[in-house]
């Protein structure tokens, strides 16, 4: 029971580095969800191996180097207080790692023991949840083809992290149900089985499944980095095979992927995919215009457009490891049964990919020792371009690092499945320079910093010709005898069309955050303030000012938020992380004026089933109108229950 404490303190640090846009990616929210599941499902410390680790996105190269030597040399832990002793390791650190790993018994053999066996001692659990607005859209008015509650189902069977079956079904608020074209229930379903370490098999996947390889450039459908995120783990690079347990239904492959350990250094690794996908189509032609990605499925013209596309991929990729060098080569192909034809009327829109085949192709290397570290990636494709991305990191003493990361991506490159670190929103149409450092004065202490320019040589969205972007942050956060505090000040100048698209000038938008909080054995408080101003020719200005309180005793277990809002207009809104469900991911956007107010309560009955309620409430004080066309919602309230049941066993 006691052990949700320490959950939330990873999720207090997940929140600490989440960032605007961060708030506003997909990926972020498939990136926590992961953190979720394997913070639930913690991994053997002694029997886990550097891809395993890898998953962690908070490690930097430096650290799970640490822990591998640390083995090596002592053939196992015998308790995690000995990852204080690592030397990349400050106390914040150890405290983070230890909510996702565990001591295991010792292993005599890589093989699976008989299946009665994995089926008998293997954990299951269970997980629905139900969302219930008290407030009505306009679709749920007319236009939407089903009603207006969310609810979504999760099954997942783990045998000590080596065998994996999950499986997820998913409605969103106004998709039909058992109706219409959702005749078998769910609008959404994902299942899939995974292996892990097993003889040659170092990790396999049939069903739905996400990929990374090196930096992203070319492929990562798996997990997203801010800013703050890439400096923490110094910006480790990374290769990964994970099963598709997330409810998103644009960043998945179908098939299968597996990766196989040719010898100690060598690891080859297959995937292919076959899936459907949501496009907008030419009329005319029946040409793709718009590869979609929302997975809603909700008006009879979004539900048109629902997996109309088949999208094919095959691929490799070949990595080495050995002594703190790696390398690795990967390729793949895809193909569409539509050509996509994307709108290129608009200049920003000018270098979308275009055509039925595809293929690209990348190197990624580095070395990692105990205090140096440098990774990349050089791509290409059938664009016709190369693009790269290289970083370099060096611990200066035991508590001061640096970091420096350098991009090209020429407006003429794409992959479409690339997420790497970028100023903008895809690995496309720019170069800058990063640089970064993190000082860790003491254990209970630390100041992160970093400073990143980008050039857009072509023109994007507002901005109608090549621009400039420059951004800068400073953060001092640190906890000490229960106390925690956090410091934040943030500066982000871009170049953007005037009020009448005559020329560029300069959005300046400056963000501050200031937060202190105090947590004990059974409870936890914290307070916090948010300022935010933009500036181009008019200025927008908003600020927030939030509580939290939590208590847990035995096997109950509630909290209590409540947030004041006041901003001038949608440029200066703010955002704020929400403790909500299990697998959900909160980070609410604020604008106007008005109170955000949030209390649940949470059961453990037994060690087999636990039950949450959550009630949330938006209270604008003058009458606004939220989003627009079937979105649109009248009123002054947004109150919502939200109610879910886990049951393990």
């Amino acid at each position: 029971m006691y052990a949700q404490a320490a959950v939330e303190s990873w999720q207090q640090y997940f929140s600490e580095l989440s960032q605007r846009e961060d708030a506003e990616n997909e990926a972020w929210h498939d990136t926590y969800e992961m953190l979720n599941e394997l913070a639930r499902e913690k991994m053997d410390l002694n029997s886990c191996t550097r891809e395993d680790l890898e998953r962690l996105p908070f490690l930097s190269g430096q650290q799970v180097m640490d822990i591998m030597e640390y083995r090596d040399h002592a053939k196992r832990f015998e308790s995690l207080v000995e990852l204080r002793m690592l030397p990349s390791f400050r106390k914040q650190d150890a405290d983070m790692l230890e909510q996702f790993v565990t001591i295991g018994p010792e292993r005599t053999s890589d093989a699976l023991p008989p299946l009665d066996s994995i089926l008998h001692s293997g954990r299951q659990e269970v997980v629905a949840t139900l969302k219930i607005p008290f407030y009505d859209r306009e679709g749920d008015k007319n236009g939407f083809l089903g009603y207006k509650y969310k609810h979504w189902l999760r099954y997942t069977f783990n045998y000590r992290q080596r065998v994996r079956l999950g499986f997820v079904a998913s409605q969103d608020a106004g998709e039909p149900f058992f109706a219409g074209k959702n005749a078998c229930g769910y609008d959404y379903y994902s299942l899939y089985l995974q292996l892990r370490n097993t003889g040659v098999i170092r990790n396999l996947v049939v069903g739905r499944y996400r990929l990374r390889f090196g930096m992203g450039l070319i492929m990562n459908t798996s997990f997203g980095l801010g800013k703050l995120n890439t400096l923490a783990t110094l910006g480790a690079s990374t290769n990964n095979i994970i099963g598709h347990s997330s409810r998103s239904e644009a960043n998945y492959l179908q098939g299968a992927a597996a990766s196989l350990r040719l010898n100690r250094q060598l690891t080859l690794t297959g995937f292919v995919s076959w899936r459907k996908i949501d496009a907008t189509l030419n009329d005319s032609t029946g040409t793709v215009t718009t590869i979609l990605k929302t997975g809603y499925h909700r008006t009879p013209s979004e539900m048109a457009r629902r997996r109309n596309t088949d999208e094919t991929l095959v691929g490799s990729n070949l990595s080495y490891f050995h002594d703190g060098f790696h390398a690795g080569v990967t390729a793949f192909a895809t193909a569409f049964n539509r050509t996509l034809v994307p709108n290129t009327t608009q200049p920003f829109r000018r270098w979308y990919p275009q055509g039925k085949h595809f293929w690209n192709a990348s190197v990624d290397y580095g070395y990692v020792s105990a205090k140096l570290n440098i990774a990349g990636e050089t791509a290409t494709g059938n664009c016709g371009t190369v693009a790269t991305i290289n970083t370099l990191s060096y611990l200066l003493t035991p508590s001061l690092s640096v970091m420096a990361l350098q991009r090209y991506f020429p407006y003429q490159y794409y992959s479409l499945f690339s997420q790497s670190y970028a100023d903008g929103s895809t690995v496309n149409d720019e170069s800058g320079f990063y640089l970064g450092m993190q000082w860790a004065p003491s254990s209970a202490a630390c100041l992160m910093g970093y400073v990143d320019a980008a050039y857009f040589a072509w023109p994007k969205f507002q901005a109608s010709a090549a621009s400039h972007s420059i951004d800068a942050l400073l953060q001092f956060s640190g906890n000490r005898h229960g106390w925690s505090y956090l410091l934040r000040m943030r500066m982000r100048k871009r170049e953007r069309n005037d009020s009448e698209n005559s020329r560029l000038s300069w959005r300046d938008e400056y963000r501050s955050r200031a937060m202190i909080g105090y947590t004990a054995s059974s409870w936890q408080w914290r307070m916090q303030g948010d300022l935010s101003l933009c500036h181009q020719q008019t200025t927008s200005r908003g600020y927030m000012v939030s509580q939290y309180a939590a208590c847990h005793y035995a096997w109950f277990q509630a909290f209590l938020s409540a947030n004041y809002f006041h901003t001038d207009d949608y440029l200066s809104r703010v955002y704020n992380y929400e403790r909500g469900l299990l697998y959900d991911f909160s980070f609410p956007m604020f604008s106007g004026e008005g109170v955000r107010y949030a209390i649940a309560a949470r059961a453990d009955i037994g060690h087999k089933l636990m039950v949450l309620l959550k009630l949330g409430n938006t209270n604008y004080f003058h009458n606004v109108s939220s989003s627009s066309g079937p979105e649109h919602v009248n009123g002054h309230s947004r109150m919502e229950l939200e109610m879910q049941a886990k049951w393990r066993f």
